[in-house]
């Protein structure tokens, strides 16, 4: 462990955010560095807990308390092999992560829980600056042959299990260029591309082939690529965006988030002078208030817009761990990103009943009303507060309401591949789906979810398809396949 009394002494501190009047005239990374010696401060508040339960909320495993320890005694090297031991890319998990390991850290029970997300970056961004981030090479080729479908962060980390292990593996992406949500999904804000790019150098010089532009199932023929391998994994990602179907959803103006995301990033890449769908002067709304929906929000800002409204169906969350959600769960608090702090108003407990045009077909606003949540059956349901309606002004609306699975019309059609109640692609114990020859992870697999479930789903795919055709494997397998999130105690 670092310093016995050292979650007595320091504080909780994390990095910094640049001064939001700043920041929404860049597409920079919000925070500031963070000096060494605060990071060694807070590897210290890492306490003898005796059963560190920060394992258990990482899907990944890390060894959270060993690599803290590490970076308290300045073993920097030491500390990224610990947490590259169970994190392929603690680089994204690092700036894109909740952090469940710091909602399940024992300190938080009753006080600040140690800034985990903070030491893992740090640690990393040190790697990469200090130039220990190297290729790593099996010491023997199996001449095995492993497709995968999906350059998002569950196909990323199972490439680059894979050709570790000696296969040469071929990572087929749709688009134009590696990443998947990684490039175009996460505003550059989050994540500087640099940041992705220096992962894909050293997986292209470890081994792994990227293939570009190749969407199988439609300008690539699944069952060939299939027959030409000795296995396929499909990391294909939740791509199907759930909807809103009421009167007037084909007024000009209204977009799935990502629709409007890619563009903004495409011209950071660029790819484009100025953005297809640009938030600039406009009077936006977005519809949904997760990450994705705070992800509009910020592009929006930067874009220059007149005012943006985020709405939410779900009531305002309460301040601290509600007894419905107590530790170690992921608890349902009220938080408010970088992209919130920026501006911008959050209505809580409203629900769209339709959206208003103009006589040209364009969009001028939106119907809604304020919704009561009931349970029935244990699940939560919205019931309308009649009289509270009211119109928001608007010229533009964005839909961040998650997503329904993978699409089927593709390569998922081309194999017969089967998918369970919930539209995503079922799989056994073993990773793999009704042809044996064809494995699954990721949010195609398990449903829209975090980055570090995505990695966690690739390293234990690896080890499945390792299994497969070597008959073992010695890489990890951080889940079985019937894991879930923690349990309430």
């Amino acid at each position: 462990m670092a310093d016995p009394k050292g979650f007595l002494k320091y504080p909780r501190t994390t990095p910094t955010r640049r001064p939001a009047e700043l920041r929404i005239h860049d597409w920079k990374e919000v925070y500031k560095p963070f000096p060494e010696d605060t990071l060694v401060s807070q590897a210290a508040r890492c306490m003898d807990c005796g059963i560190p339960f920060c394992h258990r909320g990482c899907p990944l495993g890390n060894l959270i308390p060993e690599w803290n320890d590490l970076a308290y005694r300045f073993n920097w090297r030491e500390a990224i092999d610990r947490l590259h031991a169970t994190n392929n890319f603690p680089d994204f998990t690092g700036r894109l992560c909740p952090a469940p390991c710091e909602a399940a850290c024992v300190l938080g029970i009753s006080a600040d829980p140690v800034a985990i997300k903070t030491v893992e970056q740090y640690l990393i961004d040190k790697a990469f600056d200090e130039g220990w981030i190297a290729p790593l090479h099996p010491s023997v080729k199996t001449g095995m042959r492993v497709v995968v479908v999906g350059s998002g962060p569950a196909g990323l980390a199972a490439a680059q299990q894979l050709t570790r292990a000696g296969h040469d593996v071929t990572l087929y992406e749709r688009a134009d260029r590696i990443g998947g949500l990684l490039r175009y999904g996460i505003p550059e804000f989050k994540l500087e591309k640099s940041v992705l790019n220096r992962r894909l150098d050293q997986m292209r010089a470890e081994g792994t082939t990227f293939v570009t532009g190749a969407e199988i199932g439609k300008n690539l023929d699944a069952n060939q690529i299939l027959n030409d391998c000795d296995a396929l994994v499909l990391t294909i990602g939740s791509t199907i965006a759930r909807d809103l179907p009421v009167h007037g959803r084909d007024l000009d103006g209204i977009h799935q988030a990502l629709e409007y995301l890619p563009i903004a990033n495409r011209v950071q890449e660029g790819d484009l002078d100025v953005p297809s769908i640009t938030s600039e002067g406009k009077k936006v709304v977005i519809i949904g208030g997760g990450d994705t929906g705070a992800d509009c929000l910020g592009t929006a800002h930067r874009q220059g817009a007149e005012s943006v409204v985020q709405l939410e169906i779900m009531p305002r969350p309460p301040e601290e761990r509600d007894p419905t959600t107590p530790w170690p769960t992921w608890p349902l608090i009220y938080r408010v990103s970088s992209a919130h702090e920026e501006g911008g108003d959050r209505e809580f407990s409203i629900n769209t009943e339709r959206f208003l045009g103009n006589p040209d077909g364009t969009l001028r606003g939106i119907l809604v009303h304020k919704v009561e949540t009931v349970l029935e059956n244990g699940r939560p349901n919205f019931k309308k507060v009649e009289g509270s309606e009211f119109e928001i002004e608007c010229d533009l609306v964005f839909l961040a309401m998650g997503f329904l699975g993978p699409e089927k019309d593709g390569i998922i059609a081309q194999l017969g591949i089967e998918t369970d109640s919930r539209g995503n692609i079922s799989t056994n114990e073993r990773w793999a789906t009704n042809n044996p020859k064809v494995f699954a992870a990721g949010d195609a697999r398990r449903g829209q979810s975090l980055i570090v479930w995505a990695i966690a789903e690739g390293r234990s795919v690896a080890n499945a398809v390792d299994t497969h055709l070597m008959g073992s494997s010695d890489l990890p397998s951080p889940l079985a396949i019937t894991d879930k999130p923690i349990a309430v105690l």
